[in-house]
């Protein structure tokens, strides 16, 4: 379990959502999208440019990782539950978007999220820096295959005091269908009209 004093961790915020009827028809059965932030202060706050931030994120990511998954996990029911999936990051006015991209893009934090889950296809992001109640968007996908079309997701997710200025917002997000009644084909469908391979 990770320390929230490590962390700076002032609050976990969940969001979920169901949808129940897209474009007139039921949906069968209803698809579900979770997303968990953590508001965490900017390590790096005041201390002007710093050059090295592997440091830091080698002994908090995973951490985060630790924190948020699980309770991701067991909103969708389990591992089994998420098909799709991403991450999202915020840094207050005063901090770098370096800043929030570090937690997100490192192994050690979306290892995490794929290991528990068993996915394969690399997860989907944002990476942006915002004030209180900017909306933070989590991008998703297929957890093991991004060509498919029907898990290209948008979660989005408001927490009305975070980031402060000298805080980092840090978000994943999970899916437990595609879109409901989704009709546009996938990636694959395209490329064999087009008469293209993968390269």
């Amino acid at each position: 379990m990770s320390d929230a004093a490590d962390l700076g961790l002032r609050k976990v915020v969940v969001h979920s959502e169901e949808t129940h009827l897209e474009g007139g028809r039921p949906a069968d059965p209803p698809m579900a999208m979770h997303g968990v932030a953590a508001v965490i202060a900017n390590p790096w706050a005041g201390q002007g440019f710093v050059e090295d931030l592997r440091p830091v994120i080698m002994d908090l990511a995973p951490q985060l990782g630790a924190l948020l998954v699980p309770r991701l996990v067991d909103l969708c029911g389990g591992p089994d539950g998420v098909e799709g999936y991403g991450k999202a990051a915020m840094v207050g006015t005063s901090g770098e978007v370096e800043h929030a991209s570090a937690f997100i893009h490192t192994l050690r934090f979306g290892n995490v999220f794929r290991d528990a889950v068993g996915g394969t296809a690399y997860l989907s992001f944002t990476n942006t820096r915002g004030g209180p109640g900017t909306t933070l968007s989590i991008p998703m996908m297929h957890k093991v295959d991004a060509g498919w079309r029907s898990h290209y997701l948008t979660l989005e997710m408001q927490v009305q005091d975070a980031p402060a200025p000298d805080e980092i917002l840090v978000a994943i997000g999970a899916s437990t269908g595609g879109r409901p009644h989704h009709r546009i084909g996938n990636r694959y469908t395209d490329m064999e009209e087009m008469g293209l391979t993968e390269g």
